[in-house]
């Protein structure tokens, strides 16, 4: 298992989510709520996650069609599986693991953080270019249980965890 370690003190963890700035993902929140009650993301709703986290992979993740991402979708969050709800999000064609956790979040954002290299930094981790399914699995264990022991919200913990490495980060 990875290890995470918090690199501020956890009594700041409030005040530095309060500085993380207000966002543009409000669009991202709908569709995942939507995804949420109905049981899986529409092709419309994924690509706007999937351009949200990762502009960059457009071309790969267009190429997913509407049957592919109902299915996928559909399974990742029917299951309460962790495993097999991550690798049905990444067998979709542009969907790396930083990019499965945003869908994650965005339809359970209270019980899933977005894999982000400024997290990883705040929690003494180095990014890197792929995330091994078991690499997710320990940081999402890591974050639920830092969350617990210290009495915050899973967001809350995410944006702190950002907002650290963006002030104080290389």
């Amino acid at each position: 298992m990875a290890a995470f370690a918090l690199r501020f003190p956890p009594a700041d963890i409030e005040a530095l989510a309060g500085r993380f700035p207000a966002g543009d993902d409000a669009a991202c929140a709908a569709a995942g709520a939507a995804a949420a009650a109905r049981g899986r993301y529409t092709r419309g709703e994924f690509l706007a996650v999937c351009r949200w986290k990762s502009p960059r992979s457009r071309p790969l993740v267009e190429a997913n069609s509407a049957r592919a991402v109902r299915a996928a979708t559909g399974a990742a969050l029917a299951t309460a599986d962790e495993p097999a709800r991550i690798a049905s999000l990444l067998g979709l064609r542009g969907v790396g693991v930083p990019t499965a956790s945003a869908l994650l979040y965005f339809a359970f954002p209270d019980r899933y953080p977005i894999l982000d290299v400024r997290a990883l930094e705040s929690l003494g981790c180095p990014g890197r270019s792929t995330y091994p399914v078991r690499f997710w699995l320990d940081y999402l264990e890591a974050c639920r249980a830092l969350a617990a022991e210290h009495g915050v919200g899973m967001r809350t913990l995410d944006m702190a965890l950002w907002q650290f490495s963006k002030e104080n980060g290389t």
